[in-house]
């Protein structure tokens, strides 16, 4: 895989998923078993799966950035991690700029595990997609195992903390 391959994989499928304590491995199921609080945890995370995939498929800078939480940490962009709110919309819209003819043509991220700690969660998944470069370039299919920490918000979401691929 090109550098330029691992950047956009990691940059743009915001989505990158290991996780800690006790196994979930249907983390989308909630079971009788199963607290009430938990099964809203998970409802909670889910809606931030959609909006990922949805922001991640349309590419549009404010979508993107609004699955952080603040002070969140991206380490899929070349040199030091982007932190923060205001650098990851500023990295984002640089992106878009240099690159306005990028197109994620899919993205199919498969999260194994969660494990919700408090209010942080940590999930381990499969992060693939399919990407092109410009409407006239092939498509490039990209393939990562990866993690991401989640942080509840005080309206009872989950947004990204910490996102990274392996």
């Amino acid at each position: 895989m090109t550098r330029i391959s691992q950047f956009l994989a990691i940059a743009f499928f915001a989505g990158v998923g290991v996780g800690v304590g006790s196994v979930d491995r249907n983390p989308r199921a909630a079971t009788p078993a199963q607290s009430p609080k938990r099964a809203a945890d998970l409802a909670a995370i889910e809606k931030l799966h959609q909006a990922d995939i949805e922001a991640t498929l349309t590419q549009d800078p404010a979508s993107l950035t609004k699955l952080w939480s603040e002070g969140g940490a991206n380490f899929g962009f070349p040199g030091p991690p982007v932190v923060g709110i205001r650098d990851m919309g500023s990295a984002y819209a640089k992106f878009r700029a240099e690159h306005p003819d990028f197109q994620v043509v899919k993205y199919a991220p498969v999260i194994n595990e969660i494990q919700i700690v408090d209010e942080w969660a940590i999930e381990a998944g499969d992060f693939g997609g399919i990407f092109k470069m410009s409407a006239k370039d092939e498509p490039v299919t990209v393939r990562s195992k990866g993690m991401r920490v989640l942080k509840r918000q005080q309206d009872g979401s989950w947004k990204f903390a910490i996102v990274g691929l392996k």
